[in-house]
């Protein structure tokens, strides 16, 4: 394994496989990788499996560890050429929630040189992106404020129609849900807290202009 530093950047150049076993898991935020697309290139790294079975084969052990190292939030960006786009489409939502199918049109290369009556198929002008996000649990951010709020209406025995009610509006499903999940606003909160008996803890918004400062 060869690596090169510079600044905040290192590169190594291996293996792609040598370099993952290394790596922990849920370590990675981003992966964007543009592997081989099988028998595309004259070179010897892209004609170095027997078969389609055997390069998938491959592929999808590195899917395996791109999995493990990505953290459940992260994101998944890889290439794939046209002739096999849908096979690897396939193999990517096999260990991954796929989001997006991207298509990247190029408006030059060998396609606008060629002689189009002689093709026997379409000549490829696009290369395809994969889009995808770990199937690992996201944890909610906000679960405790939203857990301490629903808990506060439910001992208070109060209904989300009384809220909304109450304040207004029909926000309690933002309020009390981890769909789309919002933070109630000074008044809102305070007409909760009359409500509950004047249970919650006083509203209150921290404001720190310096950042060296520390608030304890």
């Amino acid at each position: 394994m060869r690596t090169y530093q510079k600044a905040n950047v290192t590169l190594h150049n291996t293996d792609c496989l040598t370099l993952l076993a290394q790596l922990p898991d849920n370590s990675i935020d981003l992966i964007a990788t543009d592997p081989p697309y099988y028998k595309v290139k004259g070179e010897a790294w892209d004609n170095q499996w027997q078969n389609k079975d055997a390069f998938f084969a491959w592929l999808d052990s590195i899917l395996v560890e791109y999995h493990r190292v990505l953290k459940p939030a992260g994101s998944l960006y890889l290439f794939a050429g046209p002739h096999l786009a849908t096979q690897v489409d396939i193999a990517v939502s096999q260990r991954f929630n796929l989001l997006n199918h991207l298509i990247w049109r190029k408006p030059n290369g060998r396609h606008n040189g060629c002689n189009k009556e002689s093709l026997r198929r379409y000549f490829p002008q696009t290369e395809h992106i994969m889009f995808a996000e770990s199937r690992k649990k996201t944890p909610f951010a906000f679960e405790p404020i939203r857990a301490y709020l629903d808990d506060a209406r439910t001992a208070a025995n109060i209904s989300r129609k009384q809220i909304d009610q109450a304040c207004g509006c029909q926000m309690s499903s933002h309020w009390f849900d981890r769909s789309q999940f919002t933070f109630p606003g000074r008044p809102h909160y305070q007409t909760m807290d009359k409500l509950f008996g004047a249970a919650l803890k006083p509203y209150l918004i921290t404001h720190n202009p310096q950042p060296s400062s520390v608030a304890a």
